[in-house]
């Protein structure tokens, strides 16, 4: 399996398991610390102008964007749930990790909250990963068809979305603007 050493993937499914909570584990760890890092350098640079452009500055204004409070909302309204859930979804799982970093929710709870969702991850991953592999290797063109129709999906979606969205007017200050 690309991407994964050869001593896990050719031993029994658990290691794959073990491997991806031990991964899964990591990274959302460093997401709550690099985040509650952040929120310290963006409290330090509320308190001295001049360092508007230092590096925790610069991840402190990433880290207050609208995608940050859909992640924030979506984890006051469903509490401690919001956590372990945001592991099964696409985009917003870094997102609401990172907001209990920001937040400074405590470390203990925020582990506690969540080590199911990392199980849940590595459970959903290891079954499509096995699964995935498995199809690869009876057929590549099985595996290539499946590809090619997510990325059409994708581009479906995308497109959808767009037309969707209204027109917004030129803003005549832009130099772009006709």
């Amino acid at each position: 399996m690309p991407g994964v050493p050869s001593f896990i993937s050719d031993g029994p499914w658990w290691w794959l398991y073990l491997f991806l909570c031990g991964v899964v584990f990591l990274r959302t760890q460093a997401t709550y610390w690099i985040a509650r890092w952040a929120r310290t350098g963006a409290d330090a640079v509320a308190d001295r102008a001049e360092e508007h452009h230092s590096p925790r500055a610069r991840l402190a204004r990433r880290f207050s964007g609208p995608g940050m409070e859909k992640a924030r909302e979506f984890s006051e309204r469903w509490g401690w749930f919001a956590i372990p859930l945001s592991f099964l979804t696409f985009g917003i799982q870094t997102l609401v990790n990172g907001a209990a970093g920001y937040s400074r929710m405590r470390w203990d709870l925020y582990t506690l909250a969540m080590i199911p969702g990392c199980l849940l991850w590595a459970t959903v991953y290891t079954l499509v990963g096995l699964s995935l592999w498995s199809a690869w290797t009876q057929s590549p063109w099985l595996l290539a068809g499946g590809a090619l129709g997510i990325v059409a999906l994708a581009f479906g979606l995308n497109w959808w979305r767009r037309r969707r969205r209204p027109a917004q007017p030129a803003d005549a200050s832009s130099p772009y603007a006709s």
